[in-house]
């Protein structure tokens, strides 16, 4: 085994502080210069792998890796040898407009990695040759002996050898949301990353305290340099719509390509044509069938939905994003904060004579006392479904209402609760707040449910000394003047139950009856409560600082109390949201398994009889998770670092998922997430440019509405795409039929691109600021592997370019033939009906199947009616201005034929509402037949 490895599996927060020097070759006084020279020509700088950016050029010719560009890009040159300079002109012109715009909305770089390495400290104290010096950080070496205090960032992975109050600020590596005790003492070497108080870890923050260590990993060896050596290697997936306008594209460029040399050919050797004048003929069939117009509209549809959802709380960061919310299968959700309030509450005491419930909910301090039942019953709550938010419609099933006075046991706990804490209640703006710990401010919020200030508290009752809570010991002490010098403690039940010998009782101290507080803890669990105990013992003969010998012993169980961080009321709705469109809610969080099945259970998730442990994750094979994946909606005791197992074994299970994530260590699973979702208040800038989404809301209701806009997203462009690709069907069908029956050319290729880039994507752009359908969060999440033109759309497609084909030639002929006409005029007649009829497509194309027979389907669209009313005065211009008729080759119009023209579009415009109508009939037939099957009894 190498050195490099064997230092990467050694437990450095198991080993003494003697040990490790030992292990490093180190010494309390530090390195010398040359062994830190050797040492550094052996592990190489303190800084995580970077990169090269991709330059600006590059990302400019990407814009061409396209084969329908590459089609119009060979088209423009052909017509440029042979002489068609407007022509080449006009297409080279529409292949750069397309160009830039995806180079402009890719012009933001990739900045995930940049954001972890500026998380390295510049600048380091370190021990060199017996003297302190303040060296780069990039210099430092296993073995070097660096000092650390407050405010400092951490700048490699060290063991601390001495450690004074020290806390650290790790939210960003483990999710943990409070500063973290640290000491010198080793811990158990299967603990947690979040666990293992024995190290300070690079990136991480000093809050405070004084600290020496030895630095034991650098580089892209500490635990963040791990996180971005992952990051680097996880795959991010092409969204689904990317993927269909790949294939759509490559299938479209076989069609058109043999289409133009089919009709060439046909044109030279049965026709005998001039061979340029065919070529030009195919050119112009090529660029008749690419829909030009189609990558600019969908993107102007991908950036309104940006814009909608910015109003809405959620931050695109990357367009493409927006249409794969609208497949989401799958979302993978933090439980605290995303789908609870983050406002911790005491809503539950259990005392020896009994259990107190309070009603209020939040940081504010009303709310009532009430006594519980007797009955064990009565503690499960009936309506665990029900909002907790509405906490005064369940009143009636806490009991009867006391005076907190009346029960000086009750009294004593709040006392207890609000001393042994460092949270403070405050009031601004007539809105209530907890400044500290979340949990902590629990408990002061209920003391002053019963009258008690916080301040008063502790200046009758002044704090001597204080043991903070780590998450080693699992408890906070205080030494407090309350009725002599008494200790004061706060913590997990399981372990203030082994430090307890009584309980106070309602006669007086008695033996503690462990079994039934275990039970009461257990019954507190399942409602979904956080459970704490606090005990107390004399300590008279306590003097100077508090030890852990002072408080381990010979306490007294005052009781426990149950709190809640209640759901939130719109993240209820929403996970019922989620079902009915086919949706998986998934609560992925670091809580208990029983807190975490009831908190799904009261927000109506489907599955909360179990839930999965990150140790069982752990313990799972892939396949073995796969299987589990689409089983489990709770995954409990989860560390950040599972998440991408979970998505890895969605998606192979071909799921689309959005998770959710705010540290640094969720930046793998966040990029290989369909849809990676960042907290915007609790997030770091790590997880926000790692993910495609940012919440500046932190709140699981404004996933479930982005979902919604990405559904609408995607109903538009298929409406836009249904739109656009007749008019290309048309226009190439017109030029094929035109040379296969050696007739005149209807519309010549220069027309072409005048429909395509001015009408046709101006009439498009409609349809993307149409509102979402009535039903778009009654569907099934959309199969992402289904294809953007199914057998619908196609119909679709070819029915309505042979409708306009027929008017366009019935037109140009009757103009040519009937009225004695120029060909010049047939083609400005032609082109104008192919614009009439698009106009009345247009409107049909506002709903897929639905009827627009009515005054909302006809003048219901504001942005419709502009689009027609441009177009038409564009149009006008485009026939009647001697300019354009000189480019373009078209004469003007006279008052009949524009009244041929509209009869005919009207006639295109009933003919597919007739067909919608019959559709409809056959749609509502089998789902008829489908409900016949599904209801008919079995046979026997």
């Amino acid at each position: 085994m190498s050195e490099q490895n064997e230092r990467e599996q050694t437990p450095w927060h198991a080993l003494s502080p003697e040990e490790t020097l030992e292990r490093l070759d180190a010494s309390q006084e530090g390195l010398g210069a040359e062994e830190a020279r050797k040492r550094f020509d052996r592990y190489g700088p303190n800084r995580l792998q970077q990169d090269e950016a991709t330059p600006w050029w590059r990302r400019l010719l990407g814009q061409f890796n396209n084969v329908l560009m590459l089609i119009l890009i060979v088209a423009a040159v052909a017509s440029l040898f042979l002489g068609k300079f407007l022509d080449a002109s006009a297409i080279l012109g529409v292949v750069i407009i397309i160009a830039l715009i995806g180079f402009i909305q890719e012009g933001k770089a990739e900045k995930a990695l940049d954001s972890i390495r500026d998380m390295l400290s510049p600048k380091a104290k370190a021990l060199r040759d017996g003297h302190q010096r303040e060296i780069d950080a990039e210099e430092l070496v296993p073995g070097d002996i660096v000092r650390v205090e407050g405010g400092d960032r951490v700048p490699a992975d060290i063991r601390l050898l001495e450690s004074n109050r020290l806390e650290a600020e790790e939210a960003a590596l483990t999710g943990e949301s409070t500063p973290v005790d640290k000491s010198d003492e080793a811990v158990d070497e299967e603990a947690d990353l979040a666990e293992r108080s024995s190290m300070l870890f690079a990136g991480t923050i000093v809050a405070k305290g004084t600290a020496t260590g030895v630095v034991v990993q650098t580089g892209s060896h500490t635990e963040i340099g791990r996180i971005s050596e992952m990051l680097r290697g996880v795959e991010q997936l092409q969204t689904p719509l990317v993927q269909q306008l790949d294939r759509a594209g490559r299938i479209l460029a076989f069609c058109i390509v043999g289409a133009a040399f089919l009709t060439g050919a046909i044109g030279v050797l049965i026709h005998d044509q001039p061979w340029a004048d065919m070529f030009m003929a195919g050119v112009g069939l090529a660029v008749a069938a690419i829909p030009e117009g189609l990558p600019a509209i969908v993107t102007i549809s991908l950036a309104l939905g940006v814009q909608s959802m910015a109003n809405k709380n959620a931050i695109v960061r990357r367009l493409p994003a927006v249409e794969t919310l609208g497949s989401i299968s799958t979302i993978f959700s933090d439980k605290t904060g995303t789908l609870t309030r983050n406002e911790m509450t005491a809503q539950a005491i259990w005392l020896p004579e009994g259990e107190f419930r309070l009603s209020g909910i939040g940081f504010a301090p009303e709310g009532k006392f009430h006594l519980a039942p007797q009955n064990g019953a009565s503690g499960e709550r009936a309506e665990k479904k029900e909002p907790h938010g509405k906490d005064e419609q369940h009143e009636e099933n806490y009991g009867e209402e006391i005076s907190p006075e009346d029960y000086p046991a009750l009294t004593h706990f709040l006392q207890v609760g609000a001393l042994c804490n460092d949270a403070e209640l405050c009031h601004e703006d007539e809105e209530w707040s907890i400044a500290g710990d979340p949990t902590e401010g629990a408990l002061v919020v209920a003391a002053a449910k019963a009258g008690f200030d916080t301040h008063d508290l502790n200046d009758q009752h002044p704090r001597e000394d204080a043991i903070p809570f780590d998450s080693e010991r699992k408890y906070m002490a205080t030494l407090n003047d309350l009725d002599g010098k008494r200790l004061l403690l706060k913590g997990a039940p399981d372990r203030l139950l082994e430090m307890c010998e009584k309980e106070r009782g309602p006669d007086g101290d008695t033996e503690l009856d462990r079994d039934t507080w275990e039970e009461r803890i257990h019954e507190l669990s399942s409602r979904g409560l956080r459970v704490l105990a606090l005990a107390e013992k004399e300590a008279g003969d306590v003097s100077g600082e508090l030890e852990d010998d002072d408080v381990e012993h010979g306490l007294i169980l005052l009781g426990l109390v149950g709190l809640l961080d209640p759901p939130r009321e719109a993240a209820i709705e929403a996970v019922a949201s989620c079902q009915k469109a086919g949706i998986r809610p998934v609560m992925v969080t670091g809580d208990h398994a029983v807190t975490a099945t009831a908190i799904a259970d009261q927000l109506g998730f489907a599955r909360t009889e179990r839930a999965l442990s990150g140790h069982e994750i752990e313990a799972m094979g892939d396949e073995e998770l796969e299987r589990e994946i689409t089983e489990v909606d709770v995954y409990a005791r989860a560390a950040p670092e599972h998440k991408l197992r979970l998505v890895q074994a969605m998606q192979a299970r071909g799921g689309i998922c959005a998770m959710t994530g705010d540290g640094v260590n969720d930046g793998p699973a966040l990029k290989r997430a369909d849809v990676g979702v960042a907290m915007g208040v609790q997030g770091t800038e790590a997880a926000k440019e790692a993910a495609e989404m940012v919440l500046t809301d932190d709140n699981f209701a404004t996933i479930v509405a982005a979902v919604g806009e990405g559904r609408k997203v995607y109903d538009n462009i298929r409406k836009t795409t249904t739109f656009i690709l007749p008019t290309n069907g048309a226009e190439s069908l017109a030029i094929l039929l035109a040379i296969l029956a050696g007739i005149t050319l209807p519309i010549t290729g220069l027309q072409v691109l005048w429909v395509n880039m001015i009408t046709a994507v101006t009439l498009g752009i409609a349809l993307v600021f149409e509102h979402a359908e009535d039903n778009v969060m009654q569907r099934k999440p959309r199969d992402p592997h289904a294809p953007l033109l199914d057998l619908f759309m196609l119909w679709r497609v070819i029915f309505v370019s042979i409708l306009l084909v027929v008017c366009v030639f019935a037109i140009f002929s009757w103009i040519l033939y009937g009225q004695g006409g120029s060909a010049e005029q047939a083609r400005s007649g032609a082109v104008n009906m192919l614009v009439a009829g698009e106009i009345a497509y247009l409107i049909n194309s506002r709903y897929l199947l639905n009827n627009t027979l009515s005054l909302s389907g006809l003048f219901g669209s504001r942005p419709v009616l502009l689009a027609i009313a441009l177009v038409v005065v564009v149009q006008l211009g485009w026939t009647y201005l001697p300019f354009m008729q000189l480019v373009f080759g078209i004469e003007g119009l006279t008052l009949s034929h524009w009244g041929a023209i509209v009869v005919a579009s009207v006639a295109v415009y009933l003919i597919v509402e007739a067909e919608k109508w019959v559709l409809r009939r056959r749609q509502a037939h089998t789902e008829d037949d489908a409900d016949r099957v599904a209801t008919a009894p079995a046979a026997n």
